[in-house]
């Protein structure tokens, strides 16, 4: 064998070891699918709720008595975690491009609704119990951000600038997701030390936002 067949066949050798080790493309929106169940059957509860005239209760109150809120809260996070899952499917992006970009707009459309909805709950609902200043500066913080996101993206993209888009649209999209990995969070600590304080679940909530922020990064910056 000559010394140019050998340069030859180590880049086929490369490509086909990248191409073994590549991870399918359906595992990450199956991924970001089931971390969305969580919040997903949540908010469903919380709906059964509001339409059943459920017994009035210190967790509930709020929510019974300005509904308007919440309901638009739980419809437009659950789509924009469901759907939003797909657009981490490259292959199935690819090839349905006009699928992405009508996708894209119910998106922005959906997030922008669930962070302002969100924002609009923090400031003027009755704080239930277990909720505290710092869990409310948490909300506030990381739904402007979520906010700032989706206008950042969309701004962007009518300008063409698609690198800029899919960072921002990452970011917004690991803010309004992060009600599952709160619960991953939350859970360690309710099962080995037993019910929430209001500093503790604060800083295990704010952990969930900050993790999947971390995530949204790395997949960001990596090559």
């Amino acid at each position: 064998m000559t010394e140019s067949s050998v340069r030859g066949a180590r880049p086929q050798k490369i490509q086909k070891a990248r191409r073994g080790s590549r991870v399918p493309g359906w595992v990450g929106p199956t991924g970001l699918i089931a971390l969305s169940v969580i919040p997903v059957v949540a908010g469903a509860l919380r709906l059964g709720e509001v339409a059943g005239g459920a017994a009035v209760t210190p967790a509930n109150a709020r929510f019974l008595a300005t509904p308007l809120p919440v309901v638009l809260h739980i419809i437009g996070a659950s789509v924009y975690g469901i759907v939003g899952a797909f657009q981490f499917a490259g292959e199935f992006r690819r090839r349905r491009p006009g699928w992405h970009r009508t996708a894209g707009r119910v998106l922005v459309g959906c997030g922008l609704v669930a962070a302002l909805s969100g924002l609009w709950m923090t400031v003027f609902y009755p704080r239930p119990p277990g909720d505290g200043d710092l869990l409310a500066l948490f909300r506030l913080v990381f739904g402007t951000a979520m906010t700032v996101s989706l206008v950042l993206g969309l701004a962007a993209v009518l300008r063409r600038d698609l690198r800029r888009h899919r960072a921002w649209m990452i970011r917004g999209y690991a803010i309004g997701v992060a009600a599952g990995t709160q619960a991953f969070t939350q859970l360690p600590w309710m099962l080995l030390v037993g019910p929430l304080d209001e500093i503790p679940r604060a800083l295990l909530v704010g952990a969930g936002w900050v993790i999947n922020l971390a995530v949204a990064e790395w997949i960001i910056r990596r090559p």
